[in-house]
């Protein structure tokens, strides 16, 4: 649904921000020895990581090979060393990791054959990659970075990731203590504040430079446009509703909520229980002039009231998220989805229309059968009017050494048009 906006290339980021599942942890903090002194900071990590209970010092003269070892073990690297370097020592960590890629794939190839009905990328191929990227975020997130109260660096060559500590974390203030995080998540922050301030480009919304949204730290950016496209495409229902309303459910960047103001709805209420998504849809549709059309408010799925319109974009994957920043990919038991479903009828007007986009990835990788689907619609009173395909066009669609690429390369990427029965 990047990590989220902070890394669009290492994973794919299919659905609108989606916290009604993520609990608020109290603060953690990292224990470790230096100088004969028992030292310890706020301990940050947006994947929800536990602080490391064993902590080194690691600087210039420790080497890759080492410091591999001891990441695999479970140690953290708190570098003291030059920043660039420490770059350098986890790419070379990577390179470490990704050597033995192709045994994981075939590992793959071999659990994919001995299940019968699901396809050459099945769900236990699914699960060994998520397996195999889960340990290898684990093991580059040993390698661990001081923050100091005001977000710099107190390293040599250190660059300024003030503002993009600030924009995921919060302007620092009198309380705001010095922290660690790895070095891969800073690294993450400074990726996500260029994509917040270069933008994506989105085609459904018209021609530069009144195209583009802004992605936040955290929230889904919209880097699949197929999706939009449809919800620019499809044809609005025609109902009696006094003044047409529409519902955004999970509305993320708010990039649905700005097509269908676009299209020329006057009035928009859009949903979502993450705060960051909630400001970053404000900031927007502020930018792209149809703030006046669309009413952003923090909810669980629906707003009150009833819609000629309910489009709602959930996780396509109904797998477990092994991080908070995961919940935008994956809904655990299809609860979003679910929850959609079942209370979709009561939301709309005699006539009206609910608007799912779902992509059949899950029903490729043996996750979900399309029976069940066509199940839960009926269950919940609803009937198909009709559907809109899009073939995905992203990168990993087309790259045959992916894990996953059969389930990649057939997927289809839908709108249900959707009435109650």
């Amino acid at each position: 649904m990047p990590p989220i906006s902070a890394a669009p290339t290492s994973q794919d980021i299919q659905a609108s921000t989606v916290s009604t599942l993520q609990t608020a942890l109290p603060p953690q903090h990292i224990g470790w020895t230096e100088k004969g002194q028992a030292c310890s900071a706020l301990w940050r990590s947006e994947r929800g990581a536990s602080p490391p209970k064993r902590v080194v010092l690691a600087d210039d003269t420790t080497t890759a090979d080492s410091a591999y070892r001891l990441a695999c073990e479970g140690t953290a690297l708190l570098w003291r060393g030059d920043f660039q370097n420490a770059r350098q020592l986890l790419q070379a960590l990577a390179r470490r990791i990704d050597k033995p890629a192709q045994r994981t794939r075939q590992k793959a190839t071999t659990a994919q054959s001995a299940t019968p009905g699901v396809s050459p990328s099945g769900a236990q191929a699914f699960h060994l990659h998520r397996q195999a990227q889960s340990q290898r975020a684990r093991t580059l997130g040993m390698l661990l970075m001081p923050v100091n109260a005001d977000y710099s660096v107190p390293l040599r060559r250190a660059p300024d990731v003030a503002q993009a500590c600030a924009e995921a974390w919060g302007a620092p203030d009198d309380t705001t203590v010095a922290s660690v995080a790895s070095l891969r998540e800073l690294l993450g922050l400074t990726s996500a504040r260029e994509w917040r301030k270069k933008g994506v480009a989105i085609e459904a919304l018209g021609e530069a430079p009144n195209n583009r949204i802004h992605p936040h730290y955290g929230v889904f950016s919209p880097v699949r446009g197929e999706y939009v496209g449809l919800v620019a495409q499809a044809p609005l229902p025609a109902t009696q509703q006094a003044n047409f309303v529409a519902f955004d459910i999970g509305t993320g960047t708010g990039v649905l909520s700005a097509v269908l103001a676009r299209r020329g709805i006057a009035r928009i209420v859009a949903t979502d229980q993450d705060p960051r998504a909630l400001a970053c849809a404000r900031d927007n549709l502020q930018t792209l002039a149809v703030s006046a059309q669309v009413q952003v408010v923090q909810a669980n799925l629906f707003p009150e009231g009833q819609a000629s319109l309910v489009v709602c974009n959930p996780p396509w994957l109904p797998a477990r998220p092994s991080a908070p920043i995961e919940y935008a990919v994956y809904d655990e038991g299809s609860r979003m989805l679910l929850g959609f479903l079942d209370g979709l009828a009561a939301h709309l007007v005699p006539g009206g229309e609910g608007w799912l986009i779902l992509s059949d990835l899950a029903e490729h990788l043996g996750l979900r059968t399309r029976a069940e689907l066509l199940a839960a619609i009926e269950r919940a009173g609803l009937k198909v009017l009709g559907r809109l395909d899009a073939r995905p066009l992203h990168p990993k669609a087309l790259d045959a050494s992916d894990a996953l690429h059969a389930a990649r390369a057939a997927e289809v990427t839908s709108l249900w048009r959707l009435a109650a029965a």
